[in-house]
């Protein structure tokens, strides 16, 4: 990095400094690169961010917000905005290059009412979603509910603009938001994604009330845009001297231009009214031809009374517009601003226009000393430090600058505090930490850094610390160092921190000088810590050791030690003087060597000489001359102390250039073309050469550069003029930035040449491919960044040496030929290196290895027009591509054919690569007459020869006679075929019985002896909380409906209920009207069976606080279903989901029987899935269909397994960050199969984890990897790797344990992978495991024991694997069951006794006298509308994930359960479904037990009323603030909406429903206010 030079006047220009190894270093110095600074990386880019003075930073990103701890190592909570789980951005956002403010998801995030008395600390937070919703948070936690909330607050577009500010106000010091916005864009395909209301097109800002339940309703004011004003961009909100401050900018977000000034408007910060103060348009464009109308980023500094902008001119697509000049710093007073801020606005509509005609902005000045000019600046942040001004800006290629501006607001030369090495653009927001002052927050991509304001540790010294002029930097005493006054030990003792303020003049400074004739005088001036012990010093000569003085002195006195004047001390050059106390020391070094030579006053005594004025000469300090000169030295010639001339700058860099090509008028005109390169790199360019006329001619040529418009201009004399048209000019090393360009003939003005680009030194991120062979010429890419300053590329070789190579480079990316390394061994690995000036950087590795080997060809026609040339290449490890082969065939004499490369395809054992020759009109004759292929692999040249084919003379020639040899040879082959082919047959036929024995007898001693080792302990049961238990039993199908009923509620405020919803929950407690309103829906055509189910779920969570009420709807409305029934056939009632009442029935046992569930019948239940799952692992599992041997459902049964066998691993577990406790077992034994996939390997042992240690390793599935340890080696497993087999169609074969050839015993090591890779692997019909494709099933078993084995295969000799799965499970199966239909303590639930004594009453009030009816019915209402629903669906009461494959066997399961409860007996014969078959023999005891069950419950007391009501009530209690009832009240009304006028006139035919007539109306009045309502 160039040193920071401030203005200086003009000086001579400097030759070119040497540019090797000091430039390198200086490139590379005092801006951080991020080592050790904290980074919070998210998923997705990051929108906004903002930090709480007490509950540390908030982040968000995509539609997630994280609060982090202020050092963001820790997540202390995340809310998922949009989908839990999920951050990802619901609409996928090209972000342009240089991202506007404001363009994200996130639009607000505004931390308030910190340190307000007793309240909490409240979060605002305002997203696109939900029509561009805000919301209320506590700061202490994001995961508790929403306080408060609207929707069309903020910009509900991506790229729309939103600002905001929280303030305080009013007698009642309520908090109200200002907020401006873009709530409408003029492109269509974006505007449809939301549309405000009509009222609320025009609005621009608003003031809103943001206390009570909801946001209010309606804003408290509005300003609206002017008519035909177009869209404006709005950057902040901010308070200042009693109003709120908007900067904006008129934008065109179609075009992407400005299409006017920025401005800044003005409102009052009023309680009441929205009060529009006044407007005024922003200059900052001076130094730029077009003006710079972006703003992009802002910052008030507030103690200054100063607010500061960067402002931008368009760059244009791709950057290509950019200049030194593009962007710009400008800070203006406030006070100006709102001097100037005039009523009439052009911009908005305002109550009274005091516009006069003509009139047009007045547009305010920025601060002249301030400005400060840099082609790439994105965003500011301003405080005061110390009563210094200090700015932060970002640049576009990642470095935070840092500018303290001096007495008269004069701007330094930025220094360059950190740089990010990804040179990721910084986000136009930087943020500072609320507690410490020397940390600020750096936002740039998916990144959050905590970086340090200052690099104090940089100035060695007292001197450089305090007169580098950093408020943030002082020396520290106790440390001896520069360091921020928080790391100084006790700083708060002010003689132990020196800050700027005290000056370089109160550093400890050791003075030498002659006192006297006789002595020389050695003392120590300046602050110095406070001290305890005594001085001391003392004078040593460094040659010697010998001291030539030394003294002591009290604490109080610095100490002096005065040095003899003798003879023998003249020869002493060099002294260490050093002075201390305590563990407090200083010590210099004086060098008497030069003072002969120096010729000045001040620097003979600077250095410890001493000067005599009568002789004008400088002395050794040990020896004499006139004594009374003495005195008269030191008063008029004092000691010079090192000082740094401020900078004297002229209006922030705008000192005015004339371009002109001529140097005087008349004279010689130079001409200047161009110069090349336009970018270089930080260490600067050797020969850059400007192209022109006439250079000769001149006899001064000078190249100036200028970059920051506040940094001196860098000045080089021409190095070498080549000729009239060329010369070359060696550049020194800078830090990045982009610079203006000029050269300056023989004194005159200096002739623009454009801007030239210092940029960062090249980064190679990809080599590929990664492996050559060792002939060369392949084709290699490097993929990286900044490559276009790279002088050559080099390849390093441990015997060769570095080899030059010729390569084609651009931005990201570089192109180059291998070299041959063809006299190296076979096996050598190169490093690849790119120079760049006299540095050498590593860019990776390139491996050679032994060239490609071919073993034929074959040379097929396809038609009369086209050959088809397949080569045959031994399998290897290179990546050919179509620009490395060159194919020639060759035919006749000696004729040539280039032949058009299609692909290469790689089999089991060789590689086949095809090319094609098309547009010939003989390939048959070719195809004859074709000798050889000449195969050209970059500089590989090999031949391949074809098999000989005889010519057709030849065939016709001997094919007669071997026609009459075949005749007579068939004949006696024939006959001894016969006998083979019989034998042959009654061999397959013994194998085949033998196989089928073998299987029979498997299966019977697998049914007779296997025992599954069922796992009584199983840890705690991961059932659902009731809500979400409840949600998927109300919507099984509609996930949709689920995430607006989580919303937590317990927070919320009963009496601030909606008044629209408060009276429809009143209506709908009106039976009759409930009643009257379900069968008028029933009855419309188009109220599908859909919508009654989703009306009835609607309907349970409305009154789930009133199940009593609910409970006497549901006998009502069972009621008129049973009248409805018995016209026809009452054994189908219930017996389907065709009404509301049965969906009703399900939901109503859903809630009643939730404790029931959980703790009678839960642990079985999950018992029994947890076996199953046991038992269908331990036998082979087809991953792609997920079939296996084991299972009850014969769909799902795995009949062409191959043979397995048990493999014992020993698993060795990384340690990692998410699991490093210190008691986990991270040896384990783990039994696989051989015929598992590496992915089904991977489950077995996180669940051997799991049991072993009772915790989960900490990290997912696809987060780990699998590595075979085989002695010092290692091999890393995939499923599908370079090994894999690939069969002849193409088809994929999923490696397997077998595949690598594991034993028992071996070593597994768990690691953690680099990076991530998604969770579900979705094989295609490309990949294969266990099923084979039939064209294979044979070949798979050639050379093992039983050839053939596959195809004789047959399903039906694995059906016993059904029978050894139902065996493995039936205790725990019959378990389940009887605690289903058992009587805990002889007493059945209360909701299954009160609705079967309802149904028997009702069968006696119908004098039903068939007992069947009533057990159907009890059958249709409690098994099969309750139980089956969660046998088939554990997911509903456990937080698991369901199989297909367990589905299949829950199915079976449930099937054998209804059978039990059938009161048909089945009459099964052997053709039977195997399903049906399975549990057979159990179905009669099974339905003796519910036999039992059912008259048990009939005999059992009947409840009373009382006893119901109180259970009901209970129940009600639990399920307080559960739901969120105003939304299911929400989607009931849209159903009475939609059928208003029928349920009306229905309302209207019935009688004594007048008031509830009247009522509904009253309902639907408040539901219309509420629509031009814009906050709900």
């Amino acid at each position: 990095m160039e040193v920071s030079r401030r203005k200086a006047p003009p000086r001579p220009p400097r030759p070119a400094a040497p540019l090797p190894l000091l430039a390198y270093l200086l490139a590379l110095a005092a801006p951080s690169r991020g080592a050790d600074e904290p980074v919070w990386r998210s998923e997705q880019a990051i929108g906004a961010i903002a930090a709480s003075r007490k509950d540390g930073v908030f982040v968000a990103s995509g539609s997630c917000l994280d609060q982090l701890d202020y050092s963001l190592e820790h997540r202390l909570s995340r809310l998922y905005r949009d989908q839990a789980g999920n951050c990802t951005e619901p609409v996928s956002l090209a972000p342009p290059a240089r991202p506007r403010p404001g363009s994200s998801f996130s639009k607000l995030l505004l931390p308030y009412s910190e340190g307000a008395g007793d309240l909490p600390g409240l979060l605002l937070t305002g997203w696109t979603f939900d029509r561009g919703a805000c919301e209320v948070r506590l700061l202490g936690n994001l995961s508790h509910g929403s306080l408060r909330n609207g929707t069309e607050v903020v910009s509900c577009h991506p790229q729309g603009s939103t600002a905001g500010v929280v303030y305080r106000a009013g007698d009642q010091n309520r908090w109200y938001l200002a907020v401006a916005a873009t709530y409408v864009l003029p492109e269509p395909e974006t505007a449809s994604r939301c549309n405000p209301a009509a009222s609320d097109r025009d609005t621009a800002i608003a003031l809103k009330d943001t206390e009570g339940r909801s946001l209010a309703t309606e804003e408290l004011g509005r300003l609206k845009l002017r008519g035909g004003a177009g869209s404006l961009h709005f950057v902040d909100a901010f308070l200042w001297n009693g109003s709120v401050y908007f900067p904006y900018y008129p934008y065109n977000y179609t075009s992407g231009a400005a299409t006017g000034w920025p401005s800044m408007v003005r409102i009052a910060q009023s309680a009441k009214v929205l009060q529009f103060q006044g407007q005024a348009a922003l200059d900052c464009g001076h130094g730029h031809p077009d003006g710079r109308r972006l703003l992009l980023s802002s910052s008030l500094v507030e103690a200054l009374g100063v607010w500061a902008g960067v402002f931008s001119a368009a760059t244009g697509e791709g950057q290509e517009r950019r200049s030194p000049a593009t962007t710009a710093l400008c800070l203006f007073r406030m006070s100006e601003i709102q001097e100037r801020a005039k009523s009439c606005s052009w911009d908005f509509q305002t109550a009274e226009q005091n516009c006069k005609e003509g009139e047009k902005p007045e547009r305010v000045q920025p601060i002249a000393s301030s400005t400060l000019i840099h082609s790439d600046l994105t965003s500011v942040y301003g405080t005061v430090v110390m009563n210094r001004t200090v700015l932060f800006l970002g640049t576009g290629d990642g470095q935070l600058l840092k500018v303290v501006l001096g007495e008269n607001l004069t701007s330094n030369c930025p220094e360059v505090i950190y740089e990010i090495k990804e040179e990721t653009p910084i986000f136009y927001k930087l943020v500072p930490h609320p507690k410490k002052n020397i940390y600020i927050y750096l936002t740039a991509g998916k990144e959050v850094r905590r970086i340090r304001v200052a690099n104090c540790s940089k100035h060695p010294s007292c001197t450089e610390c305090l007169t580098a002029a950093d408020p943030h930097c002082g020396w520290c005493h106790s440390l001896q160092r520069c360091t921020f006054k928080e790391d100084c030990v006790h700083p708060e003792n002010h003689e132990n921190w020196l800050d700027i303020s005290s000056g370089a003049k109160n550093c400890p400074q050791i003075n030498l000088f002659r006192s006297s004739k006789d002595k020389t005088t050695v003392t120590v001036v300046g602050s110095f810590p406070p001290r305890r012990a005594e001085w001391e010093c003392a004078v040593k000569s460094a040659d010697t050791g010998r001291q030539l003085c030394g003294d002591k002195s009290p604490a109080s006195k610095p100490c002096t030690c005065s040095i003899p004047t003798r003879v023998t001390y003249k020869d002493v050059l060099v002294v260490n003087v050093t002075f201390s106390f305590g563990s407090w020391r200083l010590s210099k070094r004086f060098n008497f060597t030069n003072c002969s030579s120096l010729r000045e006053c001040p620097g003979c005594i600077g250095t410890g000489c001493a000067w005599c004025k009568s002789e004008r000469k400088c002395i050794h300090p040990f020896t004499a001359c006139d004594p009374s000169d003495y005195k008269r030295s030191q008063e008029h010639c004092p000691v010079a102390v090192e000082k740094r001339t401020p900078p004297e700058t002229a209006g922030g860099g705008r000192v005015p250039e004339n371009r002109s090509n001529r140097t005087h008028p008349g004279l010689q005109v130079f001409y200047i073309k161009s110069i090349e390169p336009r970018k270089i790199s930080t260490l600067g360019k050797s020969n850059v050469i400007v192209t022109g006329a006439n250079f000769t001619q001149a006899s001064k040529i000078t190249m100036i550069l200028k970059g920051t418009s506040t940094c001196e201009k860098d000045v080089i004399q021409v190095s070498h003029v080549l000729n009239d048209t060329h010369m070359k000019f060696s550049l020194p090393s800078s830090r990045k930035e982009m610079k203006d360009v000029c050269i300056q003939f023989d004194g005159g003005n200096c002739t623009s040449v454009g801007p030239l680009s210092y940029i960062a030194l090249p980064h190679c991120s990809l080599i590929y491919p990664a492996t050559t062979w060792i002939s060369g010429g392949q084709n290699i890419t490097i993929v990286g960044r900044n490559f276009d300053v790279i002088d050559n590329l080099i390849i390093s070789h441990e015997l060769k040496g570095n080899i030059n190579v010729s390569e084609y480079c651009v931005t990201n990316s570089c192109r180059f030929l291998a070299p041959s390394l063809k006299s190296s061994k076979a096996r050598t690995n190169v490093t690849v290196k790119l120079r760049v000036q006299d540095t050498f950087l590593d860019c990776g590795s390139l491996q050679y290895l032994e060239d490609p080997r071919f073993t034929g060809c074959r040379v097929e026609p396809e038609g009369d027009t086209e050959l088809e040339v397949k080569i045959q290449k031994e399998n290897d490890e290179f990546n050919i591509s179509k620009t490395d082969i060159e194919i020639t065939l060759f035919h006749g004499e000696n004729e040539q054919l280039n032949c058009s490369f299609e692909n290469i395809t790689r089999n089991q054992d060789l590689t086949i690569i095809l090319c094609k020759i098309k547009g010939i009109s003989n390939a048959n004759s070719i195809d004859t007459s074709s000798k050889k292929v000449r195969v050209k692999l970059g500089n590989l040249e090999l031949y391949v020869e074809q098999e000989t084919v005889p010519t057709t003379w030849y065939f016709l020639i001997v094919l007669p006679v071997l026609l009459v040899i075949v005749i007579f040879a068939a004949v006696g082959v024939t006959r001894h075929k016969s006998k083979e082919l019989s034998r042959k047959q009654s061999q397959q036929l013994e194998l085949l019985e033998s196989e089928l024995r073998k299987e029979i007898r498997d299966g019977f001693a697998e049914l007779q002896m296997d025992k599954l080792d069922v796992v009584d302990s199983f840890g705690t049961v991961p059932f659902l909380d009731y809500k979400h238990f409840a949600l998927r039993t109300f919507f099984p199908e509609s996930g949709g409906f689920t995430h607006i009923f989580t919303e937590d509620m317990h927070n919320r405020d009963a009496t601030d209920k909606n008044e629209s919803l408060t009276a429809l929950d009143a209506l709908i407690c009106n039976k009759s009207f409930l009643v009257t309103v379900i069968h008028t829906l029933e009855k419309q055509k188009n109220f599908s069976v859909k919508d009654r189910c989703l009306f009835a779920s609607f309907l349970t969570i409305a009154l789930q606080t009133k199940l009593v009420y609910l409970t006497s709807i549901l006998e009502v409305l069972t009621r008129d279903l049973m009248e409805q029934s018995s016209n026809m056939q009452p054994k189908l009632m219930l017996r389907r989901t065709e009404s509301v009442v049965e969906k009703l029935l399900t939901n109503w046992m859903s809630v009643c029987l939730s404790g029931f569930l959980r703790e009678t019948v839960g642990e079985p239940f999950y018992l029994l899935v947890t076996t199953l799952n046991q038992k269908i692992n331990k036998g082979p599992v087809d991953v792609i269909t997920c079939k296996a041997l084991y299972t009850l459902n014969e769909d799902w049964l795995l009949w062409q397994v191959p043979e397995f066998s048990t493999v014992a691993l020993n698993v060795v577990f990384e340690k990692i960050p998410e699991n490093e406790s210190a008691d986990v077992c991270r040896n384990i034994s783990v039994n696989v199969l051989d015929c598992d996939t590496i992915g089904q390997a991977k489950e077995k042992i996180f669940q051997a984890f799991l049991s072993k240690n009772g915790s989960p390793y900490g990290l997912q599935l696809n987060e780990i990897g699998l590595e075979l340890q085989v002695g010092t080696r290692q091999k890393e497993l995939l499923d599908i790797d370079s090994s894999s087999v690939i069969l002849e169609d193409g088809i994929t074969k999923l490696n397997t344990i077998g595949h690598y050839e594991i034993s028992n015993g071996s070593t597994i090591k768990v690691f953690k992978k680099i990076a991530n890779f998604p969770s579900d692997v979705e094989y295609s019909e490309d990949h294969c495991h266990l099923i084979l494709p039939d064209s294979e099933a044979f070949q798979d078993v050639q050379g093992k024991r039983h050839r053939g084995k596959h195809k004789f295969k047959v399903k039906e000799m694995y059906l016993t694997k059904l029978l050894s799965t139902k065996v493995a499970i039936h205790s725990v199966l019959e378990k389940l069951f009887r605690s289903i239909w058992s009587l805990p303590n002889s007493r059945a639930p209360f909701a299954i006794k009160y609705f079967f004594d309802f149904l028997d009453a009702q069968a006696e009030n119908k004098k039903i006298t068939d007992p069947d009816v009533v057990h159907i019915w009890k059958t249709n209402s409690l098994p099969l509308r309750f139980w089956v629903n969660i046998l088939k669906n554990p997911q509903f009461v456990f937080d698991i994930k369901k199989t297909p494959h367990i589905d299949g066997c829950l199915s079976v399961i449930a099937q054998a359960f209804m059978d039990a409860f059938s009161l048909t007996e089945q009459q099964l014969g052997k053709e039977a479904p195997t399903n049906k078959l399975l549990y057979a023999k159990d179905i009669p005891t099974y339905k003796e037990e519910v036999k039992s069950y059912y008259k048990a419950i009939r005999d059992l007391p009947p409840l009373s009323s009382l006893e119901m009501e109180e259970f009901l009530t209970q129940e009600s209690k639990k399920h307080e603030n559960e739901f969120n009832e105003e939304v299911a009240l929400t989607e009931i009304y849209k159903y009475i909406v939609k059928y208003f006028d029928e349920i009306l006139n229905k309302l209207e035919r019935e009688r004594g429903l007048e008031e509830a007539q009247k009522q509904l109306l009253h309902v639907k009045v408040l539901f219309d206010e509420k629509k031009k309502c814009k906050w709900m």
